[in-house]
């Protein structure tokens, strides 16, 4: 009987080390995160125009996946608009993805208007956020790049203005 637990133990402590290593391994980090292909895409606006995501490389840029279903989101663009006016002048940018229909995003943007630039991901903004190292897909999801393009840091969850301070003297 003792034997059969001591095994038991043996096999379960095991597999929660694989599984650990396996989500250790697999797990984005700043510098295997899958965000090159980022740079490439063309999404839309939503007025229709197409937004060139490497147009807004080579300077520091938050990207805030959003939708307008959600409240913490809904809650944080002001703040971001606001981080966007302020660090303009020291080279930042903001992009927000909405990750929602058009038509919902361009409803609210009439009633709250914002200075940033807003492209649409769609249902797909989900797996592009996960690609990028939002791990549980929830929303919101932010990510700061570097002028070079390489990740300064994410954020799962609603962004404070504790949050926007440290990232912007990072760049």
């Amino acid at each position: 009987m003792l034997f059969a637990g001591t095994a038991a133990a043996a096999g379960l402590a095991g597999v929660g080390a694989a599984w650990w290593l396996r989500d250790r391994h697999e797990a984005p980090t700043a510098g295997n995160a899958s965000v090159d292909p980022f740079w490439a895409l063309e999404m839309e606006t939503p007025h229709g125009e197409m937004l060139k995501i490497s147009s807004l490389a080579g300077q520091p840029l938050l990207v805030n996946f959003w939708a307008t279903w959600c409240p913490p989101c809904v809650e944080e663009l002001p703040l971001l608009n606001r981080f966007h006016q302020e660090q303009q002048a020291r080279g930042w940018r903001v992009l927000g993805l909405a990750v929602d229909q058009p038509s919902a995003v361009r409803a609210w943007l009439q009633k709250s208007p914002l200075d940033f630039p807003i492209a649409m991901a769609g249902l797909d903004g989900t797996a592009l956020s996960k690609r990028m190292g939002n791990l549980t897909g929830g929303l919101p999801f932010s990510v700061a790049f570097g002028a070079t393009g390489e990740v300064l840091q994410r954020k799962s969850g609603q962004l404070l203005p504790a949050d926007l301070a440290n990232w912007a003297a990072l760049s």
